[in-house]
């Protein structure tokens, strides 16, 4: 353990018409420096993830962060990106810093303002984040990719819209209990499981209850080497921190098998010396249904072919023999690109401190963390353990 979690803000997550990308920053990294107890003065280093891709007309945001104080001007700052996981590279660009000793206090920041921009827009931008030369003419965009993943698992593993529809149910039930989640409404199974005008296919087999909201938000965490953690009112240490780069294109991969996904579990489980059943919930990139059922297999929960057994065996529910996303996840928090990494591990750590309200597993002590970029191109886990 070189680094630990010492505090955290997060806003809600929606259209937030009133904010800015400026103004959610302001607020998050404001807040988590009051959380954790740390003057400004005492940052040495400032990492934002912020995705853009043509969201916000202001690029080269780095030093916004600087916005919240004075004391911060002056202060190494850079801006991280790595599509949909840019919040876990923002998180994990700190950790280094801290590992090499060239910073004792990192403040990580991550947002998004994704709802001012037009529909038809969203989907182009978040195209960017595919192997353009061969991927930006799928119908739908991203869901149209993650469309073909699910309709290319069924015709392996046979139709899963049973399990998929239990996926989104779990997903929005836990939500409902979320005060930063964008949609808190128990939708029910029947509701998800069934094409209805509220409910049509996107893409594929996805319907609209499979995919993640396009959202506002931002979250920050304030990080410190251990030995300085010990020393503030409380300390959420990484067991491991892994990071996993894949093939962009997907006609390089077995697109069903998420092989970088696994491949960072493995490896965090071992630097952590901890096996998939040691840990008390995780908190997993369901950017779309069939990215959760497949993460199952990934991660080692199931075999491959058989994640849907994970969710209708009630393993990944709330009081399950390992919770998934007890925050709701992207399903029902939402999805700002930037700010969703750095918003998985301020859940994780309040889980852990026992700080998680409604959201609150039972008898947590270590909690795990996956958040992914494109198609399992950029793969991050994080494990976390209470230490102080």
């Amino acid at each position: 353990m070189t680094a630990a979690i010492v505090g955290w803000a997060h806003t809600r997550f929606g259209r937030l018409a009133d904010e800015t990308v400026e103004s959610l920053i302001v607020r998050v990294a404001t807040d988590a420096l009051a959380d954790a107890g740390i003057a400004a003065a005492d940052v040495d280093e400032i990492v934002l993830g912020h995705f853009n891709a043509g969201f916000s007309p202001q690029d080269f945001t780095a030093s916004l962060v600087l916005q919240a104080s004075p004391d911060l001007r002056f202060k190494r700052a850079v801006r991280v990106e790595n599509a949909c996981a840019t919040g876990s590279a923002a998180v994990h660009q700190g950790l280094t810093a801290i590992k090499a000793g060239s910073a004792r206090i990192v403040l990580a920041v991550g947002v998004e303002q994704m709802t001012t921009t037009p529909g038809p827009e969203v989907g182009r931008n978040l195209l960017k984040a595919s192997y353009v030369r061969e991927e930006a003419d799928i119908e739908g965009g991203f869901a149209g990719i993650f469309g073909k993943i699910a309709g290319l698992y069924f015709q392996k593993w046979g139709d899963q819209s049973d399990a998929l529809a239990m996926i989104a149910a779990k997903n929005h039930k836990n939500g409902v209990g979320n005060p930063y989640a964008q949609m808190r409404k128990d939708l029910g199974f029947d509701f998800c499981r069934t094409e209805s005008e509220k409910n049509p296919f996107v893409a594929g087999p996805l319907k609209r209850t499979d995919c993640s909201l396009v959202s506002d938000g931002a979250a920050a965490v304030v990080l410190a080497d251990v030995e300085t953690a010990l020393r503030l009112k409380k300390a959420i240490a990484f067991r491991a921190a892994e990071h996993v780069q894949d093939f962009l294109p997907m006609s390089r991969r077995d697109i069903l098998k998420f092989e970088g996904c696994a491949v960072a579990w493995q490896r965090a489980l071992a630097t952590a010396g901890l096996t998939i059943g040691n840990l008390s919930f995780v908190e997993t990139h369901d950017c779309f249904t069939i990215a959760e059922l497949i993460e199952y297999e990934a991660m080692g929960l199931t075999k491959e072919g058989q994640g849907a057994v994970a969710i209708k065996e009630g393993w990944t529910q709330k009081d399950g023999k390992l919770p998934v996303n007890p925050s709701g996840g992207l399903k029902a928090k939402g999805h700002p690109i930037g700010a969703t990494g750095v918003s998985m591990h301020a859940l994780t750590a309040m889980q852990l401190m026992g700080e998680a309200g409604e959201l609150q597993v039972r008898n947590a002590t270590l909690g795990g963390i996956f958040n992914m970029g494109g198609t399992s191109v950029a793969n991050y886990v994080s494990i976390l353990e209470r230490i102080k």
